[in-house]
Order: structure tokens, then sequence, then C-alpha cells
């Protein structure tokens, strides 16, 4: 219902903001990978998931649509409830969550405040065939718990580069050698874009 908001920032918190939209506040839930690329500027832009239940209507924040993609695809997983999935997003970046579940890497998801054995197992049923097809990821390509490719992926979108392009040339690059350096990956990444 509603897609984003886009407005006056009020008050900024590491678990919510509000936001001023044609003089309407906006209470809005997020996590504290949005909150981390929120700037303290007075304009605004979120994308938002609005949850309606009886008692209440809940509407969550997120800095990009990728956060909000892995969001509501948490959401889907029986037992994980929206306080869950911002504790996850909260915990590890869209990113890692995305990785995690298509390479089935239980220890990462199990890792966060209250996901067990059974839920991380649960998630990464649930999702990984979602997460494969969603962003056309080759389950081979995935290199878990690599932290050189995360400070590349950073360094390019910095550049200006579209992350999911930069994303495949990244992989490319360490799939033909993972040891390489963030430097080096760096290098042979612009030369491919």
């Amino acid at each position: 219902m509603i897609h984003h908001l886009h407005g006056r920032l009020i008050e900024k918190n590491p678990t919510h903001v509000i936001i001023e939209c044609a003089g309407v506040g906006y209470f809005v839930n997020i996590s504290l990978n949005t909150f981390s690329k929120v700037s303290d500027n007075e304009n605004i832009s979120l994308y938002t998931h609005l949850q309606v239940k009886e008692d209440s209507h809940t509407l969550f924040g997120f800095a990009e649509k990728s956060e909000r993609e892995i969001f509501r695809l948490l959401l889907s997983v029986s037992g994980i409830g929206s306080s869950t999935a911002r504790t996850m997003l909260s915990s590890l970046s869209p990113s890692q969550i995305r990785d995690a579940i298509a390479s089935g890497d239980v220890p990462t998801i199990q890792g966060i405040k209250g996901i067990g054995a059974k839920t991380a197992q649960r998630v990464i049923l649930d999702l990984k065939d979602k997460i494969l097809k969603i962003y056309n990821i080759d389950e081979l390509s995935i290199v878990s718990n690599n932290t050189n490719k995360d400070e590349a992926l950073s360094a390019l979108e910095v550049l200006g580069f579209v992350r999911k392009q930069a994303e495949k040339v990244v992989d490319k690059v360490l799939a033909q050698d993972p040891t390489l350096s963030v430097e080096e990956t760096l290098k042979r990444a612009l030369k491919n874009l």
C-alpha cells in the first residue's frame, strides 16, 4: 500500500525514524543496517513495507530495495516475524543473509541472536531456491564469509557502479582466483566493467 516515503527527517534512532510527509509524521521501524545508511540530512527517502494486523498497522523502512526484498522473503518463512526479520537485518547485511541462504550456511544464520538451529535450517530450506532464482546466483560461485568480496563491492559502489552488475564481475574474478587481495580483485573487476 505505501511503497516509499520521501520527506523531512524529524527524529532518528537506531530502531526507528520519524519522517514528516506533507504535514503527516510517520513512525517507521528500521534495522541497524538502514540506520547506518540514513544520513542526518533533512530530506530522507525510504522504501517501506506496511504490516497490517488486527490490532496494529506497522511501517518498516529500508534504505535499499534489496533489504526490503530480503525482509519480505524472511517474513514468508513460518516462525519468522517482523521483529526477528528486523533483528536478522540488523545483525547481517542483506547481501550476507542472501549469500548465507544461497550457500546453505547454517552457522552464519544461527549466529544471529534469537535464531536456533531449526529456524536457521527452515530459513535456508524455504528460501534457498527463491534466492537462487531471484538473484540469478550460480550455487557454485558463492564464496562464504568473503570479506574481500564485500570490500571490493563496496568500493565499486562508491565509484558509481551498479551493485548487481559489479557483483557478477567480482564473482567471476574470484571464481578464477579466490585468494586475491581486495586491491587485485578491484583492478581485475574494473578491467571487466
